[in-house]
């Protein structure tokens, strides 16, 4: 119970058979006091390699791997485990997440026009201080809308409406055809910042213009 909230250092105890007496350890107290909000980083990486803001840099960087696990196991991809016993199979399960994981982080930087995110961060004069939103992501972030008045989205709603984006079969005078819904804006504008066109029809099937 003592440790609970990780105080049991911060007390004295003295427990007895019949007694229990306790004191605050004040020496202990007031050392932690002037450490509060310090925070040591150590890297084994020479100082001419990596300086002070690098290592501070660096280790606010694993942010991103983290971001990176969520993608693989929640957010994004939402793999769950698959349990492998031969060794070859557990290095191309590893690897499929891997890049799995490496093609979502280059949809979210192309598609970062149509979502909050912020395209032009701001660079920080002191490593140690708070990252800031561009001007330009606190306008999308009170519009909505993107420059050219399209909404904004969050990435994986974004993911979403383009998954609307679906094949129909159409059966018209007793010939079937395969053909991709009429696009929105919103999913053109999708493809053109991933550099593909549009699908219209289907490879290798008939082409079915004006609908």
């Amino acid at each position: 119970m003592i440790n609970k909230r990780k105080v049991a250092k911060h007390f004295i105890l003295d427990i007895a058979d019949d007694a229990f007496t306790w004191n605050r350890n004040t020496e202990k107290i007031n050392a932690e006091r002037e450490l509060d909000g310090i925070y040591v980083i150590r890297t084994p990486v020479k100082k001419e390699v990596l300086d002070t803001a690098g290592t501070i840099a660096a280790y606010k960087n694993l942010s991103r791997v983290e971001r990176d696990f969520r993608t693989i196991k929640i957010d994004d991809l939402d793999l769950r485990p698959i349990f492998h016993y031969l060794a070859n199979r557990v290095r191309a399960h590893i690897l499929i997440c891997m890049l799995a994981a490496y093609v979502v982080w280059h949809m979210r930087r192309a598609l970062a026009p149509l979502t909050f995110t912020d395209e032009r961060i701001p660079e920080r004069e002191d490593p140690v201080s708070p990252a800031r939103r561009s001007t330009a992501a606190k306008t999308k972030d009170c519009t909505r809308e993107t420059g050219d008045d399209l909404p904004v989205m969050k990435f994986q709603d974004l993911l979403d409406h383009l998954g609307s984006l679906r094949r129909e079969n159409v059966v018209m005078a007793g010939q079937r055809m395969q053909k991709i819904t009429i696009p929105t804006l919103v999913q053109r504008r999708a493809f053109e910042l991933i550099k593909a066109p549009v699908p219209v029809t289907l490879p290798g099937t008939r082409r079915h213009e004006g609908t």
